[in-house]
């Protein structure tokens, strides 16, 4: 039987927009204890929908109180490959309502997109799934299982252990991952990189206790400015990286424009960019420094005093091709060499992810692209960096090493993830469940 994949969207996509809007209105979000009951919920939402297709489904976790996830399992042809499709149900802080244009929880249409905490990270890709399992009906050119997550957003601590546990149920020849974006409006693509991340407290002593800074001022170096000599030396004057030992790689060759550059990313007017090499060689394949946090007193009420201590939180990139190991030792050796004046240096590692090479060649990827041009009408999918961290993609990696792993997703540079007025552009969202659907075909046509 052959199946319009178009006409089909057509008349699926408005359950989807549905579904999708239900589960948004789900606040599960598992960073905070106090809503552990709405991921619940949200897992079983999940669950009831793939049930709804035939699936056979079950709500799982690494151990009794850890966040639930779902799998579910759908047989097609005999012989067929086997596709793991993942999203995660679990969704990040909304924060200050007073920064959304909309109640974060309550769907919101204006203009071309969807309002909401989770419409786009990752409930979308939730429904990306759901509407590409509608357009085949019990016609499915692949067996399917369903993968969805419900601790991604607070690291998946779990996810090794689920892993393991059920393997055999998760085994597949392609797995999906839905949770990163598209290039542009207009233009899709596979992400093929990934930086990983190394997260570390660094402390810097000067004094056993505070003293008055006009007594000691001149002789005694506060902890402030030794913290922000150490600090310094991590970057040149233009803004490279001086930490020895860390790699770097080559990136794809694609434009990024300055105007788009500045948009994107927020930047205040004036405001250079650092370091060298091209833009998508220093978002996407070289390691990146950032002080994400600092501890110290604040201004307002600030006394004559000479601080004994200060902290701050590193977050270092990793670029692809390294190893998060080798980035901490060369962050601490650096560290302990340029620590000034004597002061007494501590550090703690907060956590670390591995970043994600991608080998994006071979029938499943030819499979991919022909299916993401088709959609997009012509265009052919940009192979994507992506400056953050998805650490779990390694570990699929390194738990289903004979799998073609695709990293796709449902968003695009003004998606605005994690952040308020986070919003799924809808006209891009129909091609990306188109996309699924016209791959999972194009699998089912590979020879078995």
């Amino acid at each position: 039987m052959t199946i319009d994949i178009r006409a089909r969207l057509a008349d699926v996509l408005p359950g989807i927009r549905q579904d999708l809007e239900d589960l948004v209105r789900i606040e599960s979000v598992s960073a905070d204890p106090a809503r552990a009951a709405e991921v619940e919920r949200s897992a079983e939402a999940t669950e009831a929908l793939f049930a709804a297709e035939g699936f056979e489904t079950e709500i799982v976790r690494a151990f009794e109180g850890a966040p639930p996830a779902v799998i579910a399992k759908k047989a097609g042809p005999e012989g067929a490959p086997t596709v793991l499709l993942y999203a995660h149900h679990d969704v990040q802080p909304e924060n200050d309502h007073a920064d959304w244009d909309s109640p974060p929880f309550e769907p919101t249409e204006r203009g071309d997109r969807l309002y909401g905490r989770g419409a786009a990270d990752d409930k979308a890709g939730i429904a990306a799934h759901l509407g590409a399992v509608r357009i085949f009906g019990d016609d499915l050119p692949v067996n399917l299982v369903m993968f969805i997550e419900g601790e991604e957003e607070v690291g998946s601590d779990t996810l090794v252990e689920l892993l393991n546990t059920y393997k055999d149920r998760l085994e597949a020849d392609v797995i999906v991952i839905a949770d990163s974006g598209n290039w542009d409006i207009g233009e899709p693509a596979l992400t093929t990189s990934l930086r990983g991340l190394v997260r570390m407290d660094v402390g810097v002593r000067t004094l056993t206790h505070a003293v008055h800074s006009g007594m000691w001022g001149g002789l005694v170096p506060d902890s402030i400015m030794a913290l922000s000599r150490l600090i310094a030396s991590l970057n040149d004057d233009e803004g490279n990286l001086l930490i020895e030992g860390l790699h770097s790689g080559p990136a794809a060759d694609v434009d990024y424009p300055e105007a788009r550059l500045r948009a994107e990313s927020g930047a205040a007017e004036g405001v250079q960019w650092i370091g060298t090499g091209s833009a998508v060689e220093r978002l996407w394949t070289k390691p990146a420094l950032s002080i994400t946090g600092f501890d110290a007193p604040k201004v307002d009420g600030a006394s004559n005093t000479l601080v004994p201590m200060a902290r701050c939180r590193i977050s270092l990139r990793v670029a692809p091709g390294d190893t998060t190991a080798n980035a901490v030792t060369c962050l601490q050796d650096h560290l302990e060499k340029h620590v000034p004046w004597g002061a007494t240096l501590t550090t703690t590692v907060v956590d670390t992810g591995e970043a994600t090479q991608i080998d994006a060649t071979g029938p499943a990827y030819d499979a991919a692209r022909a299916a993401f041009a088709e959609a997009w009408d012509g265009t052919a999918p940009v192979d994507m960096g992506v400056g953050g961290s998805i650490p779990f993609i390694a570990e699929f990696l390194e738990t289903f090493p004979k799998a073609s792993v695709l990293v796709t997703g449902v968003e695009d540079p003004d998606t605005r993830a994690h952040g308020a007025n986070e919003g799924l552009h809808l006209a891009e969202f129909e091609k990306v469940v188109l996309a699924e659907a016209l791959l999972l075909r194009n699998l089912g046509q590979l020879d078995r």
